[in-house]
């Protein structure tokens, strides 16, 4: 089958492109910590978004969606781009940024199930869903890990995201099951 909305099909080839990415950055953010215990937890969240990547794949599959070249060669320039600057810029900046991106990547797979949905295609509401909460949960832990620096209200009046910000309205203490997602990330 193939699928008839643009939109959809940008989304998806760039949420598999993007998941090299991050999945890069991750290499070399956990690559620049000195704790064993960090940087075992970055690894896993690279291992998360290398696995959302074939699940996206897969679901590009069945549809015959391509791989954009375009977004491969883009997305694989800034992963390699930020995996390299996590050696030179800190310990704060890593962290802030991981977050505001895994921020804005739980409604990346919460918009490709209401298109899905829109088009009477349920068949992955529901790993679409639990990738967007595992992106939820690689937020909240870079969250935490800065949650009480001093430079994150500046960082977040200039990039709105942190504490008081989120680019999605998921709660992970008050999950809405599959079936009652729809809500998240409307606006």
């Amino acid at each position: 089958m193939k699928l008839a909305h643009n939109e959809l099909i940008d989304l998806l080839q760039r949420a598999y492109s993007a998941e090299k990415a991050a999945a890069f950055a991750y290499q070399g953010h956990a690559d620049s910590v000195k704790d064993t215990g960090e940087k075992k937890s970055i690894r896993q969240i690279e291992i998360d978004e290398w696995n959302h990547r074939q699940e996206v794949l897969a679901i590009m599959n069945l549809y015959s969606v391509p791989v954009s070249k375009y977004y491969e060669l883009r997305f694989y320039l800034i992963g390699k781009l930020i995996s390299r600057s996590c050696y030179v810029i800190g310990w704060f900046m890593p962290y802030y940024f991981a977050g505001r991106l895994e921020s804005g990547n739980v409604c990346e797979y919460f918009r490709i199930k209401q298109f899905f949905n829109s088009l009477g295609i349920r068949d992955h509401d529901k790993i679409l869903y639990e990738m967007g909460m595992k992106e939820k949960e690689h937020e909240i832990y870079f969250l935490q890990k800065i949650k009480s620096d001093k430079r994150l209200p500046l960082f977040e009046k200039l990039f709105f995201w942190g504490n008081k910000k989120s680019f999605n309205n998921v709660d992970l203490d008050k999950k809405y099951p599959v079936e009652e997602s729809d809500g998240y990330c409307k606006n």
